[in-house]
């Protein structure tokens, strides 16, 4: 599970894959939240709704 924590996501248009439209969308209200780990592991990520149909988006991002 995420752990969300309110950070604006990176400037420029984010697209993820949709997997209800399976297709890939511009994510809509993109969140960037922290994935829990094992001590130094943690993964960075972002969260956002589908602008086509409203399915919740997840996106794993690369190391900070």
């Amino acid at each position: 599970m995420a752990k969300a924590k309110k950070k604006k996501a990176p400037e420029g248009e984010i697209t993820a894959y949709c997997v209800k439209c399976r297709d890939k969308r511009v994510m809509k209200d993109p969140v960037e939240v922290t994935m829990k780990g094992k001590g130094k592991t943690k993964r960075r990520a972002l969260k956002g709704v589908c602008p086509k149909c409203g399915t919740k988006m997840f996106r794993i991002l690369g190391k900070a």
